[in-house]
């Protein structure tokens, strides 16, 4: 089964996306206002770049961002974040012709970062360039090798995103181990370490939970024991009889959006929001019915 990294990825990037810009410029708090949040332009990158629709293809997460600087001004980013670990050789020519089309269709600024998520350290190019016959071109772009990065450098930063490229980083442990036990164990005890960093850092409760759930589901374990096993871990360490699960977030999320619109229309609403959220990030059927208490007909519907 195909790993849905994706729908973790598109989650944090989202949830955290003024973390993600201030950890990959120091600069981004004296240049944008996060006060004017931001604008997550989906609709309008599928129309210059169609999704693939191929399962098996190499997945790569875009996401097209609408921010405003201090002065007013208002700018566009382009996020691109492999997150199969498998690089395309066409890559830097990928990005470059995001780069032309979103310009030659919306005249807007553009900065891209290219976040690689493969667990070996080989460079990757950083821009993508023709020269012939005295015409030349070079499109330079912004690049993040996760396998690169030093574990203590980002354990002593202060910035969130650093605690998801450390949980990117921890998913790589143990993959020559060939028994599958040793592997988790190893695993496990990453993972811990990383809850008892994360719960040891001044972060907001929101982007905690955010940042644990990524935790969470981004490391997986082969044996479910050993899942348990982390979950016990977990409620020891926060001291609280349940921990929170990506349904729980998911509702935490509806909730709110119905709070910000005025439209708290009571529990059956509450429960459609929570698997319209849950359909989207591809749960299957069943686990929403259990979850929601919705039957199997109006999650069709929705």
């Amino acid at each position: 089964m195909r790993r849905k990294d994706d729908i973790l990825w598109k989650g944090i990037l989202e949830d955290i996306f003024d973390d993600f810009l201030c950890f990959l410029n120091p600069e981004a708090a004296d240049i944008f206002d996060f006060n004017r949040g931001f604008e997550f332009l989906d609709k309008e990158l599928e129309q210059v770049f169609p999704p693939d629709n191929d399962e098996y293809s190499p997945k790569v997460i875009d996401k097209l961002v609408k921010v405003f600087t201090k002065a007013g001004k208002e700018e566009w980013i382009l996020v691109h974040v492999e997150v199969q670990g498998q690089y395309q050789k066409n890559f830097a020519s990928r990005m470059y012709t995001y780069f032309y089309r979103i310009l030659d269709k919306y005249q807007k600024p553009i900065v891209a970062y290219a976040i690689f998520t493969e667990a070996n350290t080989r460079e990757r190019p950083d821009h993508f360039a023709i020269d012939f016959m005295g015409t030349s071109l070079r499109y330079t772009f912004n690049t993040y090798k996760i396998a690169s990065q030093n574990d203590e450098a980002l354990k002593a930063s202060n910035n969130p995103f650093a605690l998801v490229v450390l949980t990117a980083k921890a998913a790589f442990a143990g993959r020559d181990l060939k028994n599958s036990i040793e592997r988790d164990e190893l695993l496990l005890n990453l993972k811990l370490n990383l809850t008892r960093l994360l719960l040891a850092k001044q972060i907001a409760k929101e982007k905690i939970r955010v940042l644990m759930n990524f935790l969470r589901y981004y490391i997986r374990f082969e044996n479910p024991e050993i899942n348990t096993k982390f979950e016990q871990q977990v409620e020891i360490l926060t001291e609280r009889t349940n921990t929170m699960g990506i349904e729980e977030l998911l509702l935490d999320r509806a909730e709110k959006k119905g709070e910000k619109k005025g439209e708290k229309k009571g529990e059956k609403k509450g429960k459609k929001d929570v698997a319209r959220e849950m359909k989207k990030e591809g749960f299957p059927i069943a686990q929403i019915e259990k979850f929601t208490g919705l039957s199997a007909e109006e999650i069709e519907k929705l």
